[in-house]
């Protein structure tokens, strides 16, 4: 708590304390809204399964309207990263250095869930147990993985995407919407295959949002004026837009994908999924005003602070969570599987969401530090810093002087042949490069685990391409930051 009130009192006065706030809410949501649909059966050996309930629950498909807050988290990921990287530029920073500090938030979170379910499954195997059965569960336990290498595929798009936006502002996104609409065709003419590029058209197109209200926040939005006003506008025309496109036109209600759809909006996104997100960025500038009042109290701001410093890593472990209770449960037979839509499944979803929320908390607790950690400078003595008291001082050391080739003095140190010789700097170009093929390998191992099925049998949980792929692309990135002239964490105080 002490650390929170420091965090707290350290805030800068001009944060935009409210896109904390929404990237805080919109990973809950998902958290709640996954753990809440979540049904429970065993198969025919007997062992737990698990899938969702809402293709039983067809009158809540209009909620997932309320649920399916990923475009709101697309929207804040833009306006985080145009401020992160306005203000490395500010500081005479490059886009390379930018992208390596954020590649540390995002990807060392996710290198402890894929090593830890890596050694898992390796023990499992050791253990003599299906491959199969080891790789459906670390299948659910990495489903949050496909919302990841989204976002990560967006990321490295940011200094090209934003000068993109600087130029031709909301036209960029209105571009992107056609293109998606165009993959939502090809998707209706049965060829889903060209549709692939709304994975990036539809998220980019989110993410461009996210820049225009940077703009705006910072007195440059001559194209973009979040006002109350435009704020109810865009929200009640976006609903009214969505239940045509839900009812008159070929896209289903549900925000989340149903089998046997013949659409499905967030896989890829599609144009229902953006009119969605207009909704949702009309309804937030509606709320900003009362929420940034809110924020000014202690309280509020702390728990917003409590949670964005381990945000990632409870998306990240939520699902290990539930396959954790699952498991435990089943194994002293206390696991209830009453019928989808029954009173005694509403009943349970009290007591299971409050012991998932334990298991969770536990996990967190664990591995929140990892993520917690990231970007913290060390603190160190300044040459012209005065000792606190208790504090050892050091005399300074006369210089020392070595004319000749006689032995220097033992103290002056290592001369210049006995120092290992500094790295050198890397040209700029070949570090960005290095950067940008880091995310591509990233990208690539997630998206080659999301289509692998889950029934596979692969001795290590998840394809052995695709972590090696990975453990490769992350290792370039961490190398990549802690090689001179890279960068380094960011420092406190920073924009998002």
């Amino acid at each position: 708590m002490r650390r929170l009130r420091q965090l707290a009192e350290r805030t800068p006065a001009d944060r935009e304390r409210y896109v904390d706030l929404l990237r805080a809410v919109a990973i809950t949501a998902v958290v709640l809204g996954h753990w809440t649909v979540a049904v429970i059966g065993h198969d025919a050996a007997g062992r737990p399964t698990g899938r969702s309930a809402l293709p039983d629950l067809p009158w809540a498909y209009p909620l997932t309207w309320l649920v399916q807050v990923m475009p709101v988290f697309f929207v804040v990921g833009g306006f985080a990263n145009a401020a992160s990287l306005a203000a490395r530029r500010a500081r005479g920073g490059d886009a390379a250095g930018w992208l390596l500090d954020r590649s540390a938030r995002l990807v060392r979170p996710t290198t402890v869930l894929v090593l830890v379910l890596a050694a898992g499954a390796l023990v499992a195997r050791l253990a003599g147990v299906d491959p199969s059965l080891t790789r459906t569960v670390v299948w659910f336990a990495t489903v949050p993985l496909w919302f990841l290498a989204a976002y990560l595929l967006v990321v490295p798009l940011t200094p090209l995407t934003y000068a993109l936006h600087r130029r031709y502002g909301l036209a960029v996104p209105l571009a992107l919407a056609v293109l998606v609409g165009l993959g939502d065709l090809a998707r209706l003419a049965d060829r889903p295959g060209l549709a692939v590029g709304n994975y990036l058209f539809g998220w980019l197109a989110v993410h461009q949002l996210g820049y225009a209200w940077y703009d705006a926040r910072r007195g440059d939005g001559l194209r973009f004026r979040p006002t109350r006003r435009l704020g109810w506008a865009l929200l009640l025309g976006g609903v009214a837009a969505l239940v045509a496109l839900t009812t008159v036109g070929p896209y289903p209600v549900s925000m989340i994908n149903i089998p046997g759809e013949r659409l499905d909006n967030a896989a890829p996104p599609s144009l229902a999924l953006l009119v969605l997100a207009t909704a949702q960025v009309g309804l937030v500038m509606v709320l900003r005003d009362p929420a940034e009042r809110w924020l000014r109290r202690p309280g509020p701001w702390q728990a917003v602070i409590a949670v964005n410093a381990v945000v990632l890593t409870v998306f990240l472990w939520h699902l290990s969570a539930a396959i954790l209770l699952v498991g435990g449960l089943d194994a002293v037979g206390l696991l209830p599987t009453p019928p989808v839509g029954s009173p005694a499944w509403f009943a349970w979803r009290v007591p299971w969401l409050l012991m998932l929320s334990a298991v969770l908390a536990v996990l967190v607790a664990v591995f929140g530090p990892v993520e917690a950690r990231t970007g913290r400078r060390p603190v160190r003595a300044s040459a012209g810093r005065r000792p606190a008291r208790g504090e050892p001082t050091a005399r300074p050391r006369p210089p020392q002087r070595h004319a000749g080739p006689g032995p220097r003095d033992p103290g002056a140190g290592p001369g210049p042949r006995d120092r290992p010789p500094a790295r050198r700097h890397l040209p700029p170009r070949i570090r960005a490069g290095l950067a940008v093929a880091g995310f591509v390998a990233v990208v690539a191992a997630l998206a080659v685990n999301a289509v692998t099925p889950r029934h596979a049998a692969e001795p290590l949980g998840l394809p052995v391409p695709a972590l090696v792929a990975y453990l490769a692309g992350a290792g370039v990135l961490r190398l990549l930051r802690e090689w001179p002239g890279t960068g380094g964490p960011t420092p406190p105080g920073s924009p998002h």
